[in-house]
């Protein structure tokens, strides 16, 4: 296992990694071909590993034929030591093949958490605009278990049909009726599971989407809890919780009840086969058309054939629900990013100003740009224009979970129509960000840029601190290439002092995951410090001292400017504390600038300005003009 886990390049490039989305079954059939020589090695063991049970009968009714009923203590011992090492080989083979499927089972599982990380990566703010969180989460978790499931069930379900075949022959060779009887059994068996199958994936289907609408609120709630108890809404939104479970559950039994019944199916087929393989024997037997050994061959051969046809069932079972599984991973992993890589992209100019087609608002480069809006949406968006974001769409998200009350077509046309939504969606996506963009840097349009380009050069940091488990260090130098001055500079700028005492160990505390046990204000700080610490050419910062106290943000206001002398800064921000320290300020109004200057100016001169910022505030050591 120290190979594990293996590379996954996709997403990267075009490469033979890329997962095949056209249907569930063509993914799932990705995944067994993604294991490569693990899949036929393991295969290879669980031949062998059936190597016992297929020819020990044979072996066990020779001994009984040639040594016993003759009186031969040779040939019995013979036959004896034959069955011995016979057992040994399988028994050998038994621990290689457990081996074998487990590493299949972890790399299926595991693969499919690289593929969805790797997408998320790959789409970054688009995933959210298309798929609900908990739906990413369950594609990633419990979706990635079910393939690994697969992979199990689909090594054993092949080496035993293999032994299934070379047992029908055995018995076809000794006695053609038997040997019908077990030709028969198994499809048999199929034939009357199949239509069980139908609704009992159904049933799954249901069970798994309202699964991942619970993880979405779940995720919903941690995320809001410290509102949520401030508004006293934990009963509501718990409540929603509790239903919904209630729901899960419902679908979960409902599920259950037609898994019960194909095996049931199973069992008494299976059991059936049995009585009527050992019927039979017996009836032949006594016309001497079988020897003893031969009956107790067959007796043999009935118990082991009972395992291939349940095994069979486990697999039109886990194929089933891995059908549902792989369904919710195409619609995760199908998505491509809206963004076409331009032709011969275009080089953008350093220390230019920026333009806003869309709003009207030129930035200056190298000065401190604070924008106040009347609709904070307004000035978000525009960040999210500066920044080549597409801008937030909470109409998009199409729910996965399909009314009960439908079914057969009903349920089919509803799924199809999601997918066309799904689909229209990224089309108007690729559509706004094929055109020309509105944005320009120095006279060239962002569409005509590289995104790489644009990334590096112009970081967004927008209102959710986002903050992932790890040292203090790693949170803020995630690249490792900061000195350690560079990174106290960037700490004392945001006020983030007390995040640093309160972390045991300094850079080297450990910050537990989106941040628990910081305060939201602590938090915020942070992710300001992580974005003052990549030192981009153009930082946008969207509020970035809304949870922080008056004195906190007195200090950072300060700072905030010397910190940043000759790079470009906007923020959009209402705060009279940050917008005194402002080298320019723009108002917008109805999303359009209105009446830019400084911060003095603006509140003698515009009233629309003074309605929106005036509010008591303490007293600053620093003189109106702020840092220059």
């Amino acid at each position: 296992m120290q190979d594990f886990p293996p590379p996954v390049a996709a997403y990267v490039e075009r490469t033979a990694d890329e997962p095949d989305t056209r249907s569930p079954r063509a993914f799932l059939l990705w995944v067994i071909r993604a294991q490569g020589s693990v899949f036929w090695w393991g295969l290879l063991a669980a031949l062998m590993w059936m190597v016992p049970q297929t020819v020990g009968p044979w072996i066990v009714g020779r001994a009984i034929d040639t040594g016993i009923v003759a009186g031969d203590s040779d040939m019995t011992i013979r036959w004896a030591l034959v069955l011995t090492g016979v057992t040994v080989i399988g028994a050998v083979s038994g621990i290689v093949f457990h081996t074998f499927i487990v590493k299949e089972w972890l790399i299926a599982l595991y693969g499919t958490t690289k593929l969805v990380t790797r997408k998320t990566l790959q789409l970054g703010h688009i995933l959210t605009r298309r798929t609900p969180t908990g739906e990413v989460l369950s594609v990633s978790g419990s979706d990635g278990d079910q393939f690994g499931a697969l992979m199990e069930i689909t090594t054993r379900a092949v080496a035993q049909l293999a032994a299934y075949l070379v047992v029908a022959a055995i018995v076809l060779q000794t006695s053609a009726r038997m040997g019908l009887l077990v030709l028969v059994a198994a499809p048999l068996l199929v034939i009357l599971d199949t239509p069980l199958l139908r609704p009992m994936q159904r049933w799954q289907g249901v069970e798994r989407a309202r699964n991942s609408e619970l993880t979405s609120m779940a995720t919903d709630i941690v995320g809001g809890l410290r509102i949520l108890r401030g508004i006293g809404g934990e009963d509501t939104f718990g409540g929603n919780y509790a239903g919904q479970s209630q729901r899960v559950r419902q679908a979960g039994v409902a599920a259950g009840r037609w898994q019960g019944a194909v095996e049931s199916v199973g069992v008494l087929l299976s059991g059936g086969f049995v009585v009527a393989l050992l019927w039979m024997g017996t009836r032949e037997v006594a016309v001497g058309r079988l020897t003893i050994g031969e009956f107790v061959s067959f007796l043999g051969y009935g118990l082991f054939l009972v395992q291939p046809m349940r095994t069979f069932v486990e697999f039109a079972q886990k194929w089933t629900r891995s059908v549902v599984s792989a369904r919710k991973a195409i619609a995760v992993l199908e998505q491509q990013p809206p963004w076409r890589h331009p032709a011969a992209p275009t080089r953008l100019p350093h220390f230019a100003s920026i333009h806003d087609e869309a709003s009207g608002v030129t930035i200056h480069p190298g000065r401190l740009t604070m924008v106040v809006s009347s609709v904070p949406d307004d000035s978000a968006a525009l960040a999210d224009r500066i920044g080549r974001y597409l801008p937030a769409d909470e109409g998009a998200l199409v729910s996965e979970e399909i009314p009960e009350e439908l079914k057969g077509r009903a349920a089919r046309r509803e799924r199809s129509a999601r997918v066309r939504a799904r689909a229209e969606q990224a089309h108007r996506d690729e559509v706004r960000a094929d055109r020309a963009w509105g944005v320009s840097i120095g006279g060239v349009d962002l569409c005509r840029a590289d995104l790489d380009e644009i990334r590096r050069r112009i970081l967004v940091s927008d209102t959710s601190p986002h903050v992932f488990a790890g040292t203090l260090r790693e949170a803020i130098d995630v690249h490792g290439t900061l000195t350690r001055a560079e990174a106290e500079r960037a700490l004392h700028t945001a006020a983030a002092d007390d995040v640093f005492d309160v972390l045991p160990g300094g850079w080297q505390g450990h910050l537990d995951e989106c941040g628990r046990g910081l305060s939201g204000g602590q938090r915020q700080r942070l992710v300001l410090m992580r974005a003052l610490a990549a030192d981009p050419e153009v930082l946008v910062l969207v509020e970035p001292t809304s949870a922080v106290d008056a004195h906190t943000e007195a200090r950072i206001a300060e700072r905030l400017g010397g910190h940043r002398a000759g790079r470009t800064t906007v923020v959009m921000t209402a705060s009279p504390l940050l917008l005194h320290h402002a080298d320019e300020v723009i108002l917008l109004e109805a999303g359009r600038a209105t009446a830019r200057g400084r911060h003095a100016d603006l509140l003698a001169s515009t009233a629309a300005y003074r309605s929106l910022v005036v509010r008591d505030e303490p007293p600053t050591t620093q003189p109106e003009g702020g840092v220059r």
